[in-house]
């Protein structure tokens, strides 16, 4: 179980290459810094030849007698080492090793369900272990468990290769499947795919933009007959300024008549 950084007390792993004074053998093979070969020269000649060249003797190969040293920049060395470790590692390829369990007697519909599962770990390129549980008297027909190992793999129908062949351990039967040549064709055809995706998923939504912008322009009534609407007084004030006359008259002719 690894230690929490907070709680590991132990010294950083110092680098274990030998350079400059750390280098305590009388004689070295000196190569330049071009890759010539200097011959086997004295370790304080080769340690003055490394100060005049402003480089380090560096020690590339300890085990050789006498040790192998070379004159170069350390701090360029030690990065570009990193690097190809890193550009190393990057195109290693992880793989997994799934496990499917069935029994003997699964039902149709269960050895579909695990056949799914199957098919969708060998697409994603891992490797697949079948596992044949026995319990009782099922151990005395081993035949049973191969018989449904090989109908497995004949119904994958080349997404599989059998990388280990059906072996008896106790109770357990197992094989292991490895990826074959039709599940590398299906994951490689999956990839564009999933990269055409949001080109298509872009298009309505640069179809949409001009009617968005052209609806307000629909909607809004010309210039001139907004002017002309403006100047029109209302059809109805006018009636309206002619009836009270008319009313104060016939009040006065009222009072009249009383007087």
């Amino acid at each position: 179980m690894p230690v929490p950084r907070r709680f590991d007390r132990r010294p950083p792993e110092r680098d274990t290459t030998r350079i400059n004074e750390r280098i305590r053998v009388p004689k070295v093979r000196l190569i330049g810094a071009e890759g010539e070969q200097l011959g086997i020269v004295d370790i304080n000649e080769a340690l003055k030849r490394a100060q005049d060249a402003d480089l380090d003797l560096v020690e590339v190969a300890p085990g050789s007698k006498p040790p192998v040293t070379r004159l170069l920049d350390y701090s360029k060395y030690k990065y570009e080492q990193e690097q190809k470790q890193k550009q190393a590692r990057k195109h290693q390829q992880q793989v997994n090793i799934r496990e499917i369990k069935l029994r003997p007697k699964i039902a149709q519909h269960d050895y579909e369900t695990k056949k799914g599962h199957v098919e969708r770990f060998l697409r994603h390129q891992d490797k697949v272990k079948i596992t044949i549980m026995f319990r009782g008297r099922e151990q005395a027909h081993p035949e049973r468990g191969r018989a449904l190992l090989q109908k497995l793999y004949e119904d994958l129908d080349g997404l599989a290769v059998i990388e280990s062949q059906p072996l008896q351990e106790g109770r357990n039967m197992s094989m292991l499947l490895a990826p074959g040549k039709e599940a590398v064709k299906v994951d490689d055809e999956a990839k564009p795919s999933d990269e055409e995706t949001p080109a298509a998923a872009e298009k309505p939504a640069a179809e949409e933009a001009p009617a968005a912008e052209e609806a307000p322009a629909a909607e809004e009534p010309p210039a001139e007959e907004t002017a002309a609407a403006a100047e029109e007084p209302p059809a109805e004030e006018t009636p309206a300024a002619d009836e009270t006359p008319a009313a104060e008259d016939e009040t006065s002719g009222d009072d009249a008549a009383a007087a």
